[in-house]
């Protein structure tokens, strides 16, 4: 019992440090001053639309949307034949001609923190950022202490604010007026469960809690219908890995811990090293790779667990881009989007720093980076066979850490579920409604977003280029391709993000954020060089 006070605690102070850190420095959004609509009647046309269904792409399409919401989705032809024009809905008061180019539901980003004091503290940056890269949606892992994270979701959906709508999940103990303290038994984790339920959250964030702490949280959670997302990490999960919780009644696993612990061959914990520490950020990340070789791809194990938690609705949400950088730090570290858009502040929070949480790279060496590449295979063929046994497996990015910035690095995550095997239309509906209907389930409620259809809201991308043929023509830097001329051009790059009816034009907002790293780095005292 003496080790259920200890770690509790030790959670309920992380999550406190974490609340204070936003608390004195994280800025709300500002007053909107972007974005045109929502109209009483706006059409786009022509389009070819890639939903989020997991259909074929079809075109070209005339889609109406009144106020917030599409009325009206409707094939006006063929391709390369003049659009009959009598077959046409009848004029808006808004028109976008999206004639050659591709429309597709917003896109849901799982695991999201607003910034915090050491990295990002306006929180207008990491808005533009996600709504840039056609994140319309977000669950806030907490996006930031308790009562900031509602104040934002509210102001979102009144559209005050530029930002993605936002669902707002959050760690136990966490309240100004929560009077309890650490979460320490069951019953005060059932209490802090109704208190924040009573509150207006929409889900728990856990980790490896203790068993008894743990099935009383889900269980309260379901109880209110609130949803729950758990990072089962190493100083809990000997306890609590990914079938434990799933058997409590866990909603969703976040990035890959307890996965693996779930159905180890020889081991029932890791074998660490005799020398590991878990506080040294180096051994953290480099020991937890080398979990690919305790596990059998396709054993007995692997097949009963892949089973078990399809049976239990257990829902994945990887982020494999956060740990992506293990793979090849060089290309993590010089990507194209860090001189235009990364902000000094944020840029330090990734330099290489014993007391900074993800910046481990104090001799990463060709053996760490063949590890993580292998237990990339491994996360990878998982992921696959789960999707196709009918798991559901969603898009997520944690971004702030570890050279990823955000909304760049949500398209990042497109791009590595196409690397484990999925189809792009199945990439798509990962990122579009199986991440709304994991948010929609602990209500028992349809989804109101996530395709495009009448009823749904209106959230929406457009894009010039096909990003079923490319994924990196979504990344606010476009891709380069040599052009007709023999000349290297950069080109795509998201042209409208549409929320609730709102149109933002996505290019506009990157300069924004472009200019606010500028400004940055002259109060800096110089315009750094990465």
């Amino acid at each position: 019992m003496r080790y259920v006070y200890k770690y509790t605690f030790l959670i309920f102070i992380i999550s406190n440090l974490f609340s204070q850190a936003n608390k004195k420095s994280l800025v709300p959004g500002s007053n909107r001053s972007e974005g045109d609509g929502p109209y009483k009647r706006m059409v786009i046309r022509g389009a070819t639309l890639i939903n989020g269904t997991g259909s074929p792409p079809i075109g070209p399409v005339d889609i109406v949307i009144q106020d917030n919401r599409i009325t009206d989705v409707r094939s006006v032809g063929y391709p390369g034949v003049p659009i009959n024009e009598k077959r046409r809905p009848k004029k808006g008061d808004y028109e976008i001609n999206a004639s050659g180019q591709y429309v597709m539901p917003g896109f849901v980003d799982l695991h999201a923190h607003a910034g915090s004091v050491q990295k990002a503290p306006e929180t207008d940056y990491v808005y533009k950022l996600w709504l840039a890269h056609g994140v319309t949606t977000v669950r806030g892992v907490g996006l930031g202490p308790l009562e900031f994270s509602l104040t934002e979701k509210e102001r979102s959906a009144r559209n005050e604010i530029t930002a993605p709508r936002i669902w707002a999940y959050q760690r136990p103990g966490q309240g100004k007026d929560w009077k309890g303290g650490p979460i320490r038994d069951p019953q005060d984790a059932r209490r802090w469960v109704r208190y924040v339920a009573n509150k207006g959250v929409d889900g728990l964030k856990l980790v490896s809690y203790d068993p008894d702490i743990m099935a009383a949280l889900i269980d309260e959670a379901i109880k209110q219908k609130l949803g729950t997302t758990a990072h089962l990490g190493q100083m809990g999960v000997a306890r609590m890995n990914t079938l434990d919780a799933a058997r409590l009644g866990l909603g969703t696993q976040t990035h890959f811990y307890g996965l693996f612990e779930s159905m180890y061959e020889e081991n029932d914990i890791q074998p660490y090293p005799v020398n590991m520490n878990y506080n040294n950020e180096q051994d953290r990340f480099s020991q937890v790779a080398h979990q690919w070789k305790l596990v059998k791809p396709n054993g007995e194990k692997w097949e009963y667990l892949k089973e078990e938690l399809i049976a239990l609705d257990l829902t994945m949400d990887p982020t494999m881009n956060i740990y992506a950088a293990g793979r090849n730090v060089m290309y993590a570290r010089n990507a194209d989007w860090h001189e235009k858009y990364t902000l000094p502040s944020l840029w330090d929070f990734y330099t290489p720093n014993r007391k900074a949480h993800g910046s481990y790279w104090f001799d990463w060496t060709t053996h760490d980076e063949i590890a993580w590449k292998k237990f990339y295979q491994v996360w990878m063929q998982f992921l696959n066979e789960y999707k196709n046994a009918g798991g559901r497996v969603t898009t997520g990015s944690d971004s702030g850490f570890i050279y990823k910035l955000f909304g760049f690095a949500y398209i990042e995550e497109l791009e590595l579920l196409q690397e484990a095997g999925f189809h792009p239309l199945e990439v798509i509906r990962a990122a579009t409604l199986h991440g709304a209907e994991t948010l929609h389930k602990p209500l028992g409620t349809k989804p109101d977003f996530g395709i495009i259809a009448p009823g749904y809201l209106a959230d929406l991308i457009i894009v010039s280029e096909n990003p079923l043929s490319n994924f990196k023509v979504l990344y606010g830097t476009g891709t380069v391709r040599v052009n007709k001329n023999n000349e290297p051009e950069r080109v795509g790059g998201i042209k409208y993000t549409i929320k609730d009816g709102i149109v933002y034009d996505a290019k506009k907002l990157l300069k924004d954020v472009e200019d606010m790293v500028n400004k940055a780095k002259r109060e800096d005292g110089e315009l750094k060089k990465y």
